[in-house]
């Protein structure tokens, strides 16, 4: 219905008298300049040019008047229009001003790059156009301080200054004020729902703690994604693209991209514009088959668990089965001896095995915008976004987002000096599915797990009397235990993968179930009209939550959880010493349901010295801090080998498991023949994992030094993570060259993270619990503890807690440009970043910073290389560094980067053609441990901007 009330709006609308001026705006060689802004002087009328750099400005003013013409990087011109429907050809004259260009997102207001109070990166779209990337997304990645993970072809996580995994909790992301975080999973799901390639005006970076103006989830860095206003960007734009992908584990394939934008300004009080775009391709493969925990394992292992093998996770210590055999009497006396005290797990099957592969993304975005008073003063802006796709998700678990949609719908009144927006967020999981249960399932619908583990012990039994050699026992178990199983693209099995991605119960199905929502309102207002000593905002906002995953991964399986948080800010900026000096001060207050109230302050100094004030020095003091997720509070979400436990109050007893208790375990639990486990079992009664291995390790052959490794968990509930950050900066253009140093220092305090505990069916967790004595009934809590983990009556539960730890991150960046010869432009940035964390003081805790030590950019390229030709080449290096994450750790190495585009300007078609590849002949690497190796793709692209 909006899409055809739109079609309607289109053509038709009052018409008011206007004057409409058209012209082209190019630079002294004759080049189109893309993104010119054209303002008439004295109003708020406006235009911008298209990637050809013709615009049409509609005007009410009446001849005379002036216009002025202005680009990033050109000197600004006006031009005096002289009669009705004047045709304007404009050149501007190049100057070196890539630091001057007016950002807003550092202050919440309109500042120069050079004058910001901390560091901010910039994409226009003259950096969109030369762009060697596939998309400007993917672009980003060459901006000073980014650091991609890359868990799917369409599903990109950005990482600033570190600590952060695909599910970036740390990291904003806002297109057009709304939060592009998904209500269930609390953080940016890339540009799934974000803005279509041609309908993007600027994006701006802040690496970096920015809790005092954008609250809590703004603890290491906010991107900001802007769209063009159909009031000064009319028109019908479309761009097409076609390429191939190449990777060894997947071979060769297609990509598609497409996109139209068409928007139209009716007359200065009426402006609509609809977006829509379209990306199919081939994902990268994930075939990594090392095993998760232990370097130099492959398939032969008996307890073989695969990075990209699933159901495998099903695992249990053999002789207890053939205990349990023999106490049945389905073995002979004594036989579960010949069984080795170890785990065996099942077969299971690749993920190229459990999804197609596909990697998709389809965007709508429909916005109407009305000014009452036909100028700026007063905006009124109806938006709905709706994004549909295809991508892996990898936390604890890799997961397969199928047909996932996500909507947000805004309302939002601004002005000059103000504005006011409230949104709604929602989703629906669609067909996702957990990949690890997919696996375990599968091998279920042909055989359950006790049949299964009884063959496999009973065959081992057999080859073993038979004088069979253990690995040729093992073999021969595997192959006997496997007798019946589906194999991947028969009837059987794909029949069975149907049913169980179908089935929302974890015991039999893998379906991911989610309808969450988010409720959010925000506000701002600038006295810099009213009052004159220093230019003074105030502002705030409101969330609500609504979580409704139905029971599948929160504790909401008797309805919603709802929680709110909401946060109220102040800022004021002066200036001194002849506006020399700027001092920017801001605090803001934040409080959420479960926890108590956090203030972040932030004191800034940026100096402007030199003649031109064109050398600005720049400090800031500033506090940050993260409320715990969703997830960290109310997620209950049992994946298999282990459950994810939330610690919020209310939490802890809504999840529960029931588990059946051996004759040994009955006998010390008052002859229950079960055990309820809760959240409180997993937070109060527990084994630290690591503890436990390690007392696995030694319990053969010095049981008294072992249980002395034993030590009980005593992890706290979570609670906000908090960031003190230093930041000193250096900002200039001189001689040609722009260049942009910056140095921080942060310390964190109540850092989050996950702890595996192990919680018994029985007994007491206690630090050096003392040893069960065979030869006598075990009173001893600590010692039943013991006999609970020797019998693997045990759950493993993955806690969300903060460690005492102070952690501390330290890092330093250079950017450097210039233009060289015949229009050359040459760039280079370099980064440093590391961590400081003293793991001995809390050993099972994971920080997880998975931020390359250095790393190198470099850009070359010209936009007038000769007539109507432009072309850049970028190329990035990062050293190894250290992958730590829930689902799988390891080592990712150094890689080598180098993207490349030609681009072809064709004015008569108002088109661009660009041919373009990433990662030209270079080795495939890794992002993410357990995410496919990132090969090459190689794509041309036509744009059209009329």
């Amino acid at each position: 219905m909006r899409v055809y009330l739109l079609i309607m709006l289109f053509f038709s609308g009052i018409s008011f008298a206007q004057n409409t001026i058209t012209g082209s705006v190019t630079d002294s060689n004759k080049q189109s300049i893309p993104g010119a802004n054209i303002n008439v002087v004295g109003s708020t009328s406006g235009a911008s040019t298209d990637f050809d750099g013709t615009f049409k400005l509609n005007t009410t003013a009446k001849p005379p008047f002036s216009i002025k013409i202005s680009a990033v990087g050109f000197e600004s011109k006006t031009v005096s229009i002289t009669s009705a429907n004047q045709k304007v050809d404009v050149v501007l004259i190049g100057e070196e001003n890539k630091l001057d260009e007016i950002v807003v997102s550092a202050s919440r207001t309109p500042e120069r790059v050079l004058e910001s109070p901390v560091t901010i990166e910039r994409m226009g779209l003259q950096e969109i156009k030369r762009t060697a990337s596939p998309s400007f997304y993917d672009g980003l990645e060459n901006l000073k301080e980014v650091q991609m993970n890359t868990s799917s072809m369409s599903f990109k996580s950005i990482n600033t200054r570190g600590f952060a995994t695909v599910a970036n909790t740390r990291f904003m992301q806002l297109v057009d004020g709304m939060d592009n975080s998904s209500p269930l999973l609390n953080f940016v799901l890339g540009n799934m729902i974000g803005v279509s390639e041609i309908d993007v005006q600027s994006v701006e970076l802040l690496p970096g703690a920015s809790s005092a103006l954008y609250g809590a989830n703004a603890f290491n860095g906010i991107l900001f994604m802007n769209s063009k206003s159909p009031f000064t960007s009319q028109g019908i734009s479309t761009y097409f693209k076609y390429g191939v992908t190449s990777q060894e584990a997947a071979g060769t394939n297609g990509y598609y991209d497409f996109g139209i934008r068409l928007a139209h300004s009716f007359n200065k009080y009426f402006a609509a514009k609809a977006n829509f775009t379209y990306m199919q391709a081939t994902d990268w493969y994930a075939t990594n088959y090392d095993d998760k925990t232990r370097a130099g394992i492959d398939r032969t292992d008996p307890n073989y668990d695969g990075i990209n093998v699933y159901g495998d996770e099903a695992s249990t210590n053999i002789r207890g089965v053939g205990q349990k055999l023999e106490a049945m009497g389905l073995i002979p006396a004594g036989a579960s001896n010949l069984l080795p005290n170890s785990n065996v797990s099942r077969t299971g099957y690749n993920e190229t095995d459990l999804t197609n592969n596909k990697a998709g993304n389809t965007k709508i975005d429909l916005s109407f915008h009305v000014r009452p008073f036909g100028d700026e003063k007063l905006e009124i802006i109806w938006q709905s976004k709706f994004g549909f796709g295809n991508a892996v998700y990898q936390g604890a678990n890799r997961y397969y987002l199928n047909n996932f949609f996500m909507q947000q719908h805004k309302i939002e009144f601004k002005g000059k000096n103000f504005f006011v927006r409230g949104y709604t967020t929602s989703e629906d999981g669609g067909d996702s599915y957990d990949m690890i249960f997919t696996g375990i399932n599968v091998n279920r619908k042909w055989k359950d797990d006790n049949t299964w583990f009884g063959q496999y012990a009973g065959a081992f039994i057999t080859g073993t009397l038979g004088g069979m050699t253990p690995q040729q026992a093992h073999a021969v178990a595997r192959s006997t235990a496997d007798t019946g199983r589906f194999m991947p693209g028969t009837t059987q099995f794909n029949n069975a993968f149907n049913q169980v991605i179908a089935d929302e119960s974890v015991l039999t199905g893998s379906k991911l179930v989610d309808n969450s929502r988010i409720y959010h309102s925000d506000a701002n207002y600038n006295f810099k009209d009213e009052i004159k000593f220093a230019e003074i905002q105030v502002g705030g906002s409101f969330r609500l939550y609504e979580l409704n995953s139905h029971g599948r991964i929160y504790t909401d399986a008797n309805g919603p959880i709802n929680y709110n948080e909401y946060g109220a800010y102040t800022q004021l900026m002066k200036k001194f010493m002849d506006d020399r000096l700027k001092f920017t001060g801001s605090i803001r207050y934040d409080k959420s349901k479960n926890f108590d109230g956090n203030f972040s302050p932030r004191l800034s100094l940026v100096y402007s010295g030199g003649e031109k004030r064109n050398h600005n020095f720049r400090g800031s003091f500033q506090t940050g801090f993260r409320n715990p997720s969703t997830q960290d509070q109310y997620i209950g979400f049992n994946i298999g080998n282990a459950v994810l436990i939330g610690s919020a109050p209310d939490n802890l007893t809504r999840f529960s498991e029931t588990f059946n208790l051996s004759a040994e375990g009955q006998a010390y639990s008052g002859g229950r023949t079960t055990k309820d486990m809760t959240g409180v079992d997993a937070y109060g009664n527990s084994y630290l994992a690591s503890s436990v291995a390690a007392f696995s390790a030694m319990a053969g052959t010095d049981p008294v030094a072992a249980a002395a490794l034993l030590k009980k968990s005593t992890a706290n509930y979570v609670k906000p993570e908090e960031v003190k950050a230093f930041e000193l900066g250096y900002r200039s253009v001189f001689e040609g060259m722009s260049i942009d140093l910056n140095g921080y220092y942060n310390i964190y305090n109540n850092f989050i993270g996950n702890l595996n505990v192990i919680s018994t069916y029985y007994g007491t967790a206690q630090d050096n619990p003392a040893l069960p004595n065979p030869s006598a009934p075990i009173t001893d809590p600590g010692a039943q503890s013991i006999r609970a983990l020797q019998n693997s009556e045990y759950r493993v539960y993955q806690l969300y807690t903060n460690s005492d730890v102070e952690i501390h991150s330290l890092g330093f960046g250079v950017g450097l440009s210039k233009k060289v010869i015949s229009d050359f432009e040459v760039g280079l940035n370099y980064n440093y970043a590391q961590f400081d964390f003293d793991q001995a003081k809390d050993p099972s805790f994971e920080a997880g910073f998975n931020t390359p030590k250095h790393r190198i950019k470099m850009s070359v390229g010209n936009d007038k290389l000769f007539k109507d030709f432009g072309f850049s080449v970028s190329g990035r290096w990062n050293s190894e560094y250290l992958w730590q994450a829930g689902f799988a750790d390891g080592v990712i190495k150094s890689a080598t980067v180098i993207d490349a585009q030609i681009n072809y300007g064709i004015p008569k078609l108002k088109s661009v053609v660009k041919f373009g590849a990433a990662n030209i002949g270079g080795k495939e690497y890794y992002q993410v441990i357990g995410a496919g190796l990132i090969g090459q793709q190689y794509f041309v692209s036509w744009t059209i901007n009329p």
